[in-house]
């Protein structure tokens, strides 16, 4: 076997471990830089959590990947710009009615919109008051920084302190259902200052977005353009000074370098020889499991309400076990076939801890029984049934995360850099894609030689990797 440590003979420049958006990003970049890169993909698809299923002719989004306009997701639209993917506007529509929540038997419109503050959004008065108030306390702070939320004024304070100041209707029927259907965190233990700096970053719901041809087609446009290989998990990674061993069933791969851009308990079990503030940062970054049921039906139904709306979140005074129902046929007309219905059901935390262990049988029939009454005749249109999950679904961002994150974006470059949503402690596309060009900087200034030990690089994720 080589010995990394003393080795200069390679099979690549650098190897990235991970085909989600992250590690493509990172190896888009690596390339453009004229570095010779591999990607290795222990699925047989690329995607990770931003994959798209497609089956019964619907496109099945086993997550719930939207993005905002281009100042908030400054990474993804440059990737997307640089693909092309915009030139036809039509292909990153926007997200008509976006949001609601039940209340009181019907969804409430115009959550996350200057509108909702006139009509309710099923928020009370006093309620809307206290929004307005929690808003402008937010916007006093001008630390908000999504990619070092540890920098904020915030502290270490968590979602629930954030929040306990104001009328309870604001926890109990819009934050509350936000944090936990769409990051899959309990407010009373994931900090709010990374929640506080996605949210002042992302803006109002009304100009969302998706990709008409599934949540996956960045993935595919990028994947398109470099060297990947699927089906070939990587069991190790061994780093030394010039050259990094990727072991896997399928043999032995060296490179130059590499980047992890896999779940943060993954990449601390490929490579337990990291530096001792990176071991401490990946052993705090907790992980919310995930846990959805798509549903084909033989016509387009949604939650009750004046006018469907693409999600609804459910308050768990509605319901513990549903965290949010999306109508998917809503995000875009070409999700499902004319006439038919495509809707989703996705836990609450609660009820990803109760069920996500349970076979898919008794997970769709506990959930479809649920989402009876806020969608009537919901169980006797289903046509067919999909249930996705995973273990590490969303990084949780813990106040003892936070505080270790400081340590771990000063640590000196390394022949292994890491990618992630993780890494930032934002659970979106943009975390990601943002990640992986941070990594490649840093990989790219490693193998230039431009920063000696103890040296450490935290650089601009949205700057150009240099040749």
């Amino acid at each position: 076997m080589t010995d990394p440590q003393t080795d200069p003979q390679t099979d690549l420049d650098v190897a990235v471990v991970g085909a989600g958006p992250a590690g493509l990003a990172a190896a888009h970049a690596l390339a453009g830089a004229g570095r010779t890169v591999r990607v290795f993909e222990a699925a047989d698809a690329v995607g990770g959590r931003m994959r798209t299923v497609r089956e019964h002719g619907c496109l099945i989004d086993i997550g719930a990947e939207m993005f905002p306009e281009p100042p908030a997701y400054p990474a993804t639209w440059r990737l997307i710009s640089a693909l092309g993917l915009d030139a036809d506007p039509a292909a990153v529509p926007t997200v008509p009615d976006a949001l609601a929540v039940w209340r009181g038997g019907r969804t409430r419109p115009h959550v996350g919109r200057p509108l909702g503050l006139l009509t309710g959004a099923g928020l009370g008065a006093r309620a809307r008051l206290d929004l307005v108030r929690l808003q402008a306390r937010l916007a006093r702070l001008g630390d908000l920084d999504p990619q070092r939320p540890e920098h904020t004024s915030l502290g270490t304070a968590t979602v629930a302190d954030l929040v306990r100041p104001y009328h309870p209707d604001l926890r109990d029927y819009l934050v509350d259902p936000l944090v936990g259907g769409f990051f899959g965190w309990d407010p009373e233990r994931s900090a709010a200052a990374p929640f506080a700096a996605h949210l002042a970053t992302s803006g109002g719901t009304s100009g969302w977005r998706t990709y008409r041809d599934g949540m996956d087609t960045l993935a595919r446009a990028l994947a398109a353009r470099l060297d990947v290989v699927t089906g070939h998990p990587v069991t190790r990674v061994t780093g030394g000074l010039r050259t990094v061993l990727l072991e896997s069933p399928r043999g032995t791969v060296s490179a130059r370098a590499a980047v992890l851009a896999v779940p943060a308990p993954v990449a601390a079990r490929l490579h337990p020889d990291a530096p001792p503030a990176v071991r401490e940062f990946l052993r705090a970054c907790g992980y919310a499991p995930m846990l959805r049921v798509s549903l084909v039906l033989d016509r387009p139904l949604a939650p009750r309400g004046a006018r469907p709306r693409f999600a609804t979140l459910v308050p768990s005074a509605a319901d513990p076990l549903l965290g949010v129902i999306t109508a998917d046929h809503r995000k875009h007309p070409g999700r499902a076939p004319e006439g038919r219905g495509l809707l989703s059901l996705v836990t609450s935390p609660a009820g990803t801890a109760e069920l996500v262990g349970a076979p898919d049988d008794a997970v769709a029939n506990r959930l479809l029984a649920r989402a009876e009454r806020f969608v009537p005749g919901l169980g006797r249109n289903v046509r067919h049934v999909r249930v996705s999950r995973f273990r590490h679904g969303l990084p949780e961002a813990t106040p003892r995360a936070l505080r270790l994150r400081a340590a771990f974006a000063r640590r000196p470059v390394s022949s292994v850099e890491y990618a992630g949503d993780w890494t930032v402690l934002r659970p979106c596309s943009e975390g990601a894609v943002a990640s992986g060009g941070t990594a490649a900087a840093r990989v790219v200034h490693h193998l230039s030689g431009g920063l000696g030990p103890g040296d450490a690089l935290d650089p601009d994720p949205f700057q150009e990797v240099d040749r």
